[in-house]
């Protein structure tokens, strides 16, 4: 088999520069990224997943492998701009892999594109139908690009791919939407839901996806940590009140806080926050043949400790 030389997109974010630290230990890693970085110890370069120059790039460095991290992680309040990162930049990037001959592709999705219903299962499988609305502009984007790249497997499935659909990464430097929950001073709750979470440990995803850059893995893959913590484990652990309120109440403040422009979030965030899909590993253990080193638990420890030294 050929040199494998592999792309990230989204290579300066926070899973994108553990990656590219990893694998450039052993091999060829080039990065792109709109805010590229120096520090990285591989090659960075700024170029906006939505540019035509990507696949010229591609062929130009004989890339064979590409992993496409790049995403908006956090609403700007800018819908359609929004959506033409995620998923025409995401097509962007597979049409460029497809003239370029990349010959196999990783794409981080996310157990959010599962939505956040009422009736979710206690542990959602691979086999479970994503059906995350419009409500939720992260989860309802990273649902309409898996249901692109299946197209894709179909029109090209000389085009090897790799999804994994990622739950809440946590380790210690991690600062994200859900870790900001974390860091008030009192957690709030939807009274009469446990609002469980489950963590995957940073160096874990990194670890997942060099899994599958070594033998071309191809396939659909919940990557998750063993277990799950329900909010008030968390407050516990983190020695913080857990203050739950009626599910009207919190719609209430979020309605208005939106509508007032003090607050970051609406309503929706209301079933973001009671029925969170909580994902089944047992695919990614015994097919995709990837254990995570730490559990939900384990991985939140990670960041929980961080937090107690700041």
């Amino acid at each position: 088999m050929s040199e494998r030389r592999v792309l990230i997109t989204g290579a300066a974010g926070y899973v994108g520069s553990l990656l590219g630290t990893r694998l450039a230990r052993s091999g060829f890693v080039l990065g792109t990224d709109l805010r590229p970085r120096t520090d990285l110890g591989f090659e960075c370069l700024t170029l906006d997943i939505r540019d035509r120059a990507l696949g010229k790039l591609m062929r130009e460095r004989r890339i064979t492998h590409v992993v496409h991290l790049a995403s908006v992680l956090e609403g700007s309040g800018d819908r359609a701009r929004e959506f033409d990162i995620d998923v025409n930049g995401t097509r962007n990037v597979i049409e460029g892999a497809i003239a370029a001959r990349v010959r196999h592709l990783t794409v981080s999705s996310s157990g959010a594109a599962y939505g956040y219903h009422a009736d979710n299962p206690a542990w959602i499988a691979e086999e479970h139908p994503l059906r995350a609305t419009e409500g939720f502009a992260y989860a309802h984007h990273k649902r309409l690009v898996e249901e692109m790249l299946q197209r894709y497997r179909v029109s090209h499935p000389t085009l090897g791919q790799l999804v994994l659909r990622i739950c809440t990464v946590i380790g210690a430097t991690t600062r994200n939407q859900i870790t900001a929950l974390f860091q008030r001073r009192r957690i709030l709750a939807v009274r009469g839901a446990e609002s469980r979470f489950v963590f995957v440990w940073d160096e874990d995803v990194a670890g997942a996806i060099a899994h599958g850059l070594e033998a071309d893995r191809r396939g659909i893959y919940n990557l998750a940590g063993d277990g799950a913590l329900t909010l008030a484990e968390i407050a516990a652990r983190l020695d913080r009140p857990l203050l739950p309120l009626p599910a009207s109440v919190l719609r209430t403040a979020l309605w208005a806080g939106r509508l007032v422009g003090v607050g970051r979030y609406g309503p929706e965030q209301l079933d973001f926050l009671r029925w969170r899909p909580v994902l089944d590993n047992r695919r990614l253990k015994e097919e995709f043949g990837y254990t995570p080193r730490k559990t939900s638990r384990e991985a939140f420890e990670e960041f929980a400790a961080a937090q107690a030294r700041l």
